[in-house]
């Protein structure tokens, strides 16, 4: 049997920042290599792959877009999600608040939103293990990423998702129900259960991620068993307002928060009251500091976790520092009153800045322990294979050590890691993939996650793979549809964030949350002759949806009648739910990027990948596997342009069909690319480059009617240097011009994340413009305004966001009635013809909507939220 073409999560290297991310990590910050979510690729394009993904980055070089190293542009192509909503400038904190403020006092159209996403999405569906697809690697049921989890000895499970808030499970996982739809960020960056079985929040997720969302603060459910969280529980003031929140700990009647802001701490006994800042390395950084608007501004105080001694709750150890390094990075205690870095005494944890980067602390349950995983910033820096510095024991149980080490990226790889066959190692992203938890009943078994899970029974002195990466490269694979995995057993989903251990029914399970939600096995579980478990259940049942869309793409599913969606996922592929389904499938692997489906034809889809890596199927990309011994068979193409080759293309780049010609593509990466076959495309070279954007450009957005296409371009792409501009010219390559934005213009000098054109009229044209208006933004040519209006070809603009909240606006389409429906960070907007004002579609949560398409036949809305799966609404009930 030939070897596959599994799609291997890109490694990339992305940006602290988020929709709440009301300050960006400039890629000077971003430094660093650049693992990423795998990504699909045949095993054996990985070792071109890898050269072209990883690289060496000075802690603050920036990434050029397009000119520098591969790692430079990688770089910059992870960080287009923080870029296109700071840029070009440090946005101030409480941008959100006040946008999420002024969005639910707008009126309400009618119509209510639809879930379509809300059953189970097989990423092992049998019915679609064609050549790109990664069915059959083991993950099961996945959903949205999962940030933090939290479980209690009742059977109550609380899974805190990226962007779609928090669940809660009664039943040991499964039958969840969101419980945080509330509150005004639905970002999670840690979940803990107190002494008194309060569930405490701490919104802001801190993975450090180009696509991670800052928070609005610490909230507490009182009766986490019933009821949900409300904004009038929020601990303290808006002190931790527009952070992320990696951590919280409690010691005696403290809470302590480590977040993107410094090391706060908090009374748990009276909850209001402001948090007091216990320290900042760099206050002048902070909000109302002499350097706040500085760029390096959001990376100067970043705080990992805390460490307190069970045995005297005075006594307490920060892991503070920015994963690529800064001078601040290390560990501190507090001497004689005043926070001072450990420079000694701490064994073999390193003490020094160049090798402190992310840190993850955790502790036995009898106090006799301490654990700890350190990411290095000078392997992630030089290192191609790893950025772990190592996982570590204090067997004094005490945070100020000694500490010993105990497993090293080499020693995890050889207990039987998915990872080295794909030419990686275990740690490769320890920047971004952390949890640590420690069995109740016994100190020296432990579960650390990175990339994959992995278990000790006896302190570290051996460890066992037993959440492999996926199934893969193991002899008990196999791609036979009738078994999900040949005769291995069910995986996790990759890339670990959050885990917790709790009871249900008298059992112990450990239960941890990655890129493909949540996952759970007993705590003393089976494993197989190589170490890998046997027992893993997935608890993505459908009940809970955090699926995290880029894009949706609808069409006529002429098999079974009604309608076929798809749309492109963050790390989990391309979802299918055709007509007649109660499981959704997934038909391509890796993250997916935009859409393109044919309205007469669900089964016709072009799904990207990521930097334009494109591929199209004409049959749903349904296999049984059949390709991999007769390539023939294969029913899923690449067609990728050439500057895919060349990553001079966002890491999600544009995609659209000319309205008035479903044949003509047209694709944006650095050239403005055109093909005229359709979904019949079966090569790259196909594509023909129609206008050159300019080195150092990409396009961020691009539409054709009858011919004529509008480009959007940014370049540089960065808070340190923006600049954006329109082009605009004909398919067969000729009347191309540059528009005159002049930075001082009508349209700011923000990122222009999409146009909407009027299928009556090319010349009558909407941009929607993301990022935050001069309010709130100290930047450039920052200006005012998120949705502009053309009638005369985009030569001339005019501003009629009129009453539309001041908030990231991501696409715009226009409704067949004529009417205007804009997505944006934090849910939909509506202004009907003849109007000048804008509704509020429904109510979301606060969710960020990236895409909006209509049916076929124009009468359904239908909205691919990033964190809460596909939503729809009829567009009759909006009047």
């Amino acid at each position: 049997m030939s070897v596959p073409t599994h799609r291997r999560r890109w490694f990339t290297l992305c940006a602290l920042t988020a929709s709440a991310a009301l300050v960006a990590i400039p890629p000077s910050a971003a430094s660093g290599r650049s693992p990423s979510p795998f990504g699909v690729r045949a095993l054996g394009h990985l070792a071109k792959e890898r050269e072209q993904s990883v690289g060496a980055m000075k802690p603050h070089e920036a990434g050029d877009g397009g000119d520098g190293n591969e790692a430079d542009e990688i770089a910059e192509g992870a960080d287009q999600y923080a870029e296109a909503r700071t840029s070009p400038g440090v946005v101030a904190p409480g941008a959100y608040g006040a946008a999420w403020h002024d969005l639910t006092n707008l009126s309400s159209t009618g119509g209510s939103w639809r879930n379509i996403t809300d059953l189970p999405y097989n990423s092992d569906d049998p019915r679609y293990r064609d050549v790109d697809s990664n069915s059959s690697g083991g993950s099961g049921n996945v959903t949205g990423r999962m940030a933090a989890v939290a479980a209690d000895d009742d059977g109550y499970v609380y899974a805190g998702s990226a962007g779609g808030g928090v669940w809660r499970s009664r039943t040991g996982g499964g039958h969840w129900q969101p419980i945080s739809d509330r509150l005004p960020a639905q970002s999670t960056g840690a979940l803990a259960l107190d002494g008194t079985g309060r569930l405490w929040l701490g919104t802001g997720e801190a993975t450090t991620n180009a696509d991670a969302y800052l928070g609005s603060g610490v909230y507490v459910l009182d009766h986490p068993h019933h009821g949900t969280f409300s904004p009038r529980r929020r601990v303290g003031g808006d002190e931790l307002e527009s952070t992320t929140i990696h951590e919280l700990r409690f010691g005696g009647d403290k809470v302590w928060a480590a977040t993107s802001k410094g090391v706060w701490s908090h009374s748990t006994k009276d909850l209001d009251g402001p948090w007091k800042l216990e320290y900042a390395p760099n206050p002048d950084y902070l909000p109302g500091g002499s350097k706040a608007n500085d760029p390096s501004a959001p990376y100067k105080n970043i705080a990992n976790d805390i460490a307190i001694d069970p045995k005297d709750p005075t006594k307490v150890v920060l892991a503070v520092g920015w994963r690529s390094g800064d001078d601040y990075n290390g560990f501190y205690t507090q001497v004689n009153g005043a926070w001072t870095r450990i420079t000694s005494g701490l064994g073999d944890l390193p003490a020094d800045a160049d090798n402190v980067g992310n840190v993850t602390f955790a502790r036995s349950a009898d106090g006799s322990r301490y654990y700890a995983i350190d990411q290095s910033p000078e392997q992630l820096n030089t290192n191609p294979d790893s950025g772990l510095e190592g996982i570590y024991v204090s067997k004094s149980g005490s945070p100020a050590g000694p500490w010993t080490k105990i497993a090293d990226y080499k020693g995890l790889a050889a207990d039987n890691s998915a990872l080295t066959t794909a030419g990686y190692m275990p740690g490769v992203q320890a920047w971004y993939n952390q949890f640590l938890a420690v069995d109740p009943n016994d100190p020296q078994h432990v579960y650390a996650g990175l990339e994959e899970v992995y278990e000790t029974k006896n302190g570290g002195t051996s460890w066992s793979t037993v959440g492999p990466y996926w199934n893969f490269p193991f002899s008990c694979w196999s791609i036979d549809p009738s078994r999900q995995t040949g005769s291995c057993s069910q995986t996790t989903h990759s890339d670990q964030h959050g885990v917790a251990i709790g009871s249900y029914h008298g059992h112990s399970f450990v239960y941890v949350g990655n890129d493909g939600g949540i996952y759970k096995r007993p705590v003393d579980g089976a494993q197989d002759a190589s170490g890998h478990a046997t027992d893993w259940t997935s608890l993505n049942d459908g009940t809970i949806d955090t699926l995290q869309y880029y894009s949706v793409g609808i069409g006529k599913d002429l098999d079974h009648g009604g309608l076929s969606v798809t749309g492109g996922l963050q790390d989990n592929g391309q979802s299918i739910l055709r007509s007649h389904d109660t499981v959704m499938g997934s038909n391509f692997g890796g993250d997916g990027g935009d859409t393109l489906t044919d309205p007469a034809n669900g089964c016709d889809i072009a799904q990207e990948y990521v930097y334009l890596a494109v591929q199209v199927t004409q049959n749903c990309a349904v296999n049984d596997g059949s390709w991999s011994t007769d390539a023939t068979k294969a029913t899923s193409y690449s067609v990728a342009p050439a500057d895919n080759a060349t990553s001079e293309a966002r890491f999600i780049a544009p995609l659209a069909a000319d309205l008035k010609d479903g044949n003509t593509w047209i694709a944006g990466g650095r050239h403005i690319w055109v093909q005229t076959h359709g979904y019949a495309i079966r090569s790259g070279s196909e594509w023909t480059s129609v206008h050159d954007l300019g080195a150092g450009r990409a396009a961020t957005a691009v539409a054709a009617s009858g011919g004529k296409i509008y480009a959007a371009w940014c370049g540089p792409c960065n808070n340190q240097g923006f600049a954006r501009g329109i082009a605009v010219g004909n398919a067969d390559g000729t009347g191309w011009h540059d528009i005159s934005l002049p930075v001082d213009g009508t349209v700011p000098n923000r990122y222009l994340s999409g146009f909407a054109v009027d299928p009556h009229n090319a010349d009558h044209v909407f941009l929607a413009v993301n990022g935050f208006s001069r309010h709130w933004t100290e930047g450039p040519g920052a200006g005012v305004g998120h949705v502009f209006e053309s009638t005369d070809g985009g030569t001339t603009w005019k501003d009629i966001s009129a009453d539309l909240p001041d908030v990231p606006t991501d696409s715009a389409l226009v409704t067949p009635d004529g009417g205007l429906a804009v997505a944006t960070d934090l849910g939909v907007v509506y202004r009907a013809p003849g109007r000048t004002t804008w509704q509020r579609i429904g109510s979301l949560p606060a969710v960020a909507v990236l895409q909006l398409r209509t049916s076929p036949d124009g009468s359904t809305l239908y909205a691919a939220t990033h964190g809460r799966g596909i939503y729809t609404v009829k567009l009759c009930d909006l009047r």
